[in-house]
């Protein structure tokens, strides 16, 4: 089974993957501590949204492999992604379809205020699931470019609108 858990910044998708670990004995895949570990060291101030864009599309491919494994060992994987834009989530809807795997949506939609709020708290102590600093400009930011699923794509989701 793949949990893919969707939601804009703040939203608790690492804390709630957590939980998932522990209720389904899964692996868990976070794009943030992906890209602390393996590319925020080589960025430069120069570097804009495609460079992140660039290094995603190559963290996904081998995401997707890593699944591919873990399928095969019966083992759930918990995407912690994000998947702020529509097409990402169905590229990994179609990989999961295309490769005979069961999946399950998990929306977290959690107030904007409440987000922010737990953005500044991250930020602040540095806790558990805190990668990297968000700017109050990064999290404005990441509100216009999350496209929120529509009814359609949560037809059998979990959606979740307190944590």
């Amino acid at each position: 089974m793949i949990h893919l858990i969707l939601g804009n910044t703040g939203a608790g998708k690492t804390t709630y993957a957590q939980t998932l670990k522990q209720k389904h004995q899964g692996v868990i895949f976070s794009i943030d501590h992906w890209n602390k570990t393996l590319f925020l060291p080589d960025k430069t101030p120069s570097d804009g949204v495609d460079w992140f864009l660039e290094r995603i599309a190559r963290s996904d491919a081998m995401i997707q492999s890593l699944v591919v494994q873990l399928e095969g060992a019966g083992v759930c994987s918990i995407l912690d992604l994000g998947f702020a834009k529509k097409a990402r989530r169905m590229a990994f809807y179609a990989f999961a379809k295309a490769n005979n795997y069961d999946y399950k949506v998990h929306y977290l939609d959690i107030p904007k205020a409440q987000r922010r709020q737990r953005v500044i708290q991250r930020n602040r102590e540095k806790g558990p699931s805190f990668q990297f600093e968000v700017s109050p400009e990064d999290f404005e930011f990441m509100e216009t470019w999350f496209e929120a699923p529509q009814a359609k794509e949560l037809q059998n989701a979990v959606h979740i609108t307190s944590l």
